[in-house]
Order: structure tokens, then sequence, then C-alpha cells
């Protein structure tokens, strides 16, 4: 077949795809491709999870899709001997990352360490830490099945309440945590934990044993924190009224 005869049968060919002629011009090739017929595309609109809106995420490295207890190492190491906030320089002694099962289905969220947790690197050990073990062993658990952590990581002077900058700089990492762990409960110890999780002020007294949906999917129950309880004992009750809900949430089918 000819060189002429060739180009007759492509033409032939391409005439059935809509091409209405050929062209030297590279502007052709775009005129020609859109008379090419095409199935509309509709575009995809990407979907933004429904998490708190937190400055300075682009410090804290995404969650890789690895097991949570290498997921959680890997944060650990990302945040070092932190020296991101006000808090390094003002005579706490490490950070306090977190301690217990990196698969607990149920998690407690602190809001800051105190001396006793600034010296041994973990977590609610002190006096406050001591009763909520016992909190956790009257719903039939033990503390290496949970999962502890605070909203900040480092010991603020005086144990005074963390500042707004301060959570604003440390409380990615915990968001980190709880993507890592995937609890089925998030129990919120006290007011700025309750706070910093749910971004709302209201007082703990009047938010205390409701049950919110968290990052999707979770069930999130704030209730006093234990330092609160050592002062103020009468308020025990209400705290178990509270970890009796935990208690039946996990005892409902996964």
């Amino acid at each position: 077949m000819s060189d002429r005869s060739d180009a007759a049968e492509h033409l032939k060919f391409f005439s059935k795809l809509g091409v209405t002629g050929i062209s030297k011009k590279a502007e052709w090739r775009t005129r020609a491709a859109s008379a090419v017929p095409v199935v509309p595309v509709v575009p995809v609109v990407p979907v933004v999870p429904d998490v708190p809106d937190v400055p300075d995420v682009a410090d804290v490295p995404d969650v890789p899709v690895v097991p949570p207890a290498a997921a959680l190492i890997a944060l650990r190491e990302h945040i070092g001997v932190c020296t991101r906030c006000k808090l390094h320089a003002q005579g706490r002694t490490q950070v306090v990352f977190g301690v217990g099962n990196p698969h607990a289905q149920l998690m407690f969220v602190g809001e800051a360490p105190g001396a006793d947790e600034d010296q041994q690197g973990e977590p609610f050990v002190g006096r406050a830490g001591q009763l909520l073990t016992k909190i956790i062993e009257a719903i039939n658990l033990k503390r290496e099945d949970v999962y502890i952590a605070n909203v900040i990581k480092c010991r603020p002077p005086g144990n005074r309440a963390p500042e707004p900058d301060e959570v604003a700089t440390c409380e990615p990492f915990l968001f980190k945590q709880i993507d890592a762990i995937r609890p089925r409960i998030i129990v919120a110890l006290g007011t700025h934990a309750a706070h910093a999780l749910l971004k709302i002020d209201t007082p703990i007294s009047k938010i205390r044993g409701r049950v919110h949906d968290f990052r999707g999917g979770i069930k999130l129950i704030p209730t006093f924190h234990p330092a609160f309880l050592l002062r103020s004992p009468d308020r025990k009750r209400d705290v178990w009224e509270d970890m009796k809900k935990v208690r039946a949430l996990l005892d409902e089918p996964a």
C-alpha cells in the first residue's frame, strides 16, 4: 500500500473519532483533542477530616501506615529533646511522652506532667497517678491495658496550668498519638484536657460524663482530674458514674 493510501486509511479511522483535519501547527493538536468525544469527569473534592485546627502541624510528621508501636516510637524520636516552646527553658527535666498499650481501646489524657512525672519521665506516677491506677482497676482493667498521655509533654513551672501557646505547640503531638493508637474511647481528665481536645471552654462540671464523638468515631468522655479528686473526695462518686459509662462502651461490640 502506498504512503498516500496509508494516509487515506488513517484519515478515515480518525474521522470516526471526530477528527476533522490535520495541521502541522502545534495548536491544532489542542483543537483536535478537544474534538474527541470524552466522558465528562466530575472533579473530586478532597474530603478534609474533621480535626482540630492547630498551628505548627508542619512540624509534626504524618503517622505512617505501620503498627501503632512503631508509629509511636517514630513520633517520640521526632520530638527529641524538645525546645519548641518556652517550657524547655523553665526548669523541665525531660519530655514526658506517654505510656501504655499501643493497641489500647481506652486512652486517658491529662493536662501536663507534674514534679514526679518530670523526674520519672512517665505520666501519672505521683499521688494523682496512683488514684488513676485505682480508677482503671475499678473497671476491671490494668494500667498496662490502657494508654496514658498529656496534652503537653513538659512540666510547667510550679505545676501551673498550661498556657495557650504551649498547648498550641504541643497538642499536635497528642493528636498524632491518638491517630497512631486509634482507641475506641478517650477519657479527658480535667478542664484543660477536655478544652484542648473538644475546643470548647465549657466548665468541666457541665460536660463531665457526656459522650462526645471525636476524630472519626472515637468516643470521648470528660471527667474530673484525679488531682481534683484528692482535694475534693466527695466528687469521686461523679467519676465513678462516668467510668461506668466507659465500661459499658467498652463492653459494646467493636
